[in-house]
């Protein structure tokens, strides 16, 4: 039977609700940790609710895109739980949000969610394993971001004259989902040989999907596509590992030579 408390009680679950992407902390839903209790006869105890989100993200002040695994920690005692699916809400709120700094988004965070669960709620970084990637690849995500856009920009794309042989990563890729507007999470490599792409020019166009619809494998060939005509490359292969939705994560590998998608990983997967 179902839980008709809850349902009676105003709470607002299982309703379609679009993704808002600037900060909201009104979407946060709480819930009386007194309606769970109410028929259970041993209610002093300690202890705390540890949640792990591994798809925070922001801008910094200069747009460019910014993600970190945090674990937020809930007393036990607190008055109010978090609705998932609202916190889910709220943490995609600050995704086109500018913030000056990853401590003031803690504090930020620390804030709305104790003023909401009516406890204090300690914000802190996941400490988790590097995620596997290729040896020697090239991490561009400490590349400086010139010119943020998000929506799609293929002119960002620009080869040297340099001739080199190397593997690019990024963990700021993101798109949303087409049907559901969902924001989807990727950790890109891109191997070739030719030309020296330029890697400022090639974050801003990883960048530049943030705000882009499109299933997980087109957006994958559409990257390997521009990648091909723009840069002109002897040999490509471009690999997304997104994070899991329902249990399911979608990997699309393309390339141009007959070859066997590279063991990797996401930090988030």
């Amino acid at each position: 039977m179902a839980d008709n408390f809850l349902i009676n009680s105003g709470v607002q679950l299982g309703k379609h609700q679009l993704y808002e992407d600037h900060y909201n902390p009104k979407l946060l839903q709480p819930i009386a940790r007194s309606l769970c209790r109410q028929q259970q006869a041993l209610q002093h105890f300690l202890g705390a609710d540890i949640w792990t989100a591994y798809e925070v993200s922001w801008l910094d002040a200069q747009g460019k895109p910014c993600v970190v695994a945090l674990e937020f920690i809930f007393p036990a005692d607190s008055s109010h739980l978090i609705e998932s699916k609202s916190f889910k809400y709220y943490l995609n709120s600050f995704n086109q949000t500018r913030i000056k700094s990853i401590e003031l988004l803690k504090n930020t965070l620390a804030s709305d969610l104790s003023a909401t669960a009516g406890g204090l709620v300690c914000v802190r970084e996941y400490n988790i394993p590097a995620a596997d990637g290729v040896s020697g690849q090239v991490e561009l995500d400490n590349t400086p971001l010139f010119e943020p856009s998000y929506k799609p920009r293929p002119e960002y794309l620009q080869p040297g004259t340099q001739t080199v042989v190397e593997v690019l990563a990024s963990h700021l890729l993101k798109t949303n989902c087409p049907v559901t507007g969902q924001p989807d999470w990727a950790s890109i490599w891109i191997g070739y040989e030719g030309a020296c792409i330029n890697h400022e020019g090639l974050l801003a166009y990883i960048v530049s999907y943030r705000q882009h619809q499109d299933f997980h494998e087109n957006c994958v060939e559409q990257i390997f596509c521009d990648l091909w005509q723009r840069c002109a490359p002897e040999r490509l292969w471009v690999y997304a590992r997104y994070t899991r939705r329902g249990g399911l994560d979608i990997n699309p590998f393309r390339t141009s030579h007959a070859m066997e998608a590279p063991s990797l990983r996401g930090f988030r997967q």
